[in-house]
């Protein structure tokens, strides 16, 4: 499960399946419980009752709010799509060894596909950071005044 910060500050889980599902409606804007389903069986081999619990539960995290057209109803975000992965990137990062953030980062962009524009973009951030970013992160795994130990 992953954990994304609501507005009013309240954590809430949300697992893999609900992240896909999510991704077909912040790209569709709104959209049916029929056309989830249908292209999540394109994707994944999920049962149809299996889909509308994933989307059950996310109206009940109130991740998506539905409302009632011509008979069926349409489901839309209520959450905003890069704040939403911004905090959950940050939450999983606030996990990590800070010493160790870097290499993963690295890691990260060494295997994802990147456009060239967002590669520009990240030498631009990384130039920025460059100019005030310490020598060393320090290793905030133990409490104060156990960095000997790191």
């Amino acid at each position: 499960m992953d954990t994304v910060v609501k507005k009013e500050q309240k954590k809430v889980e949300i697992s893999s399946a609900e992240w896909q599902i999510m991704r077909i409606v912040w790209t569709l804007k709104h959209v049916t419980s029929s056309e989830i389903i249908n292209l999540m069986q394109k994707k994944q081999t999920w049962s149809d009752s299996t889909i509308k619990t994933l989307i059950t539960r996310l109206t009940k995290k109130e991740f998506l709010s539905r409302e009632k057209e011509k008979g069926r109803y349409i489901y839309s975000a209520t959450v905003e799509e890069q704040a939403t992965m911004n905090e959950y990137a940050n939450s999983l990062f606030a996990d990590f060894c800070a010493h160790k953030s870097g290499s993963v980062l690295d890691e990260l962009i060494e295997t994802m596909d990147i456009s060239q524009a967002d590669i520009k973009m990240l030498q631009k951030t990384l130039d920025r950071k460059l100019a005030t970013a310490p020598e060393h992160v320090k290793c905030d795994c133990l409490p104060e005044g156990c960095a000997e130990m790191c």
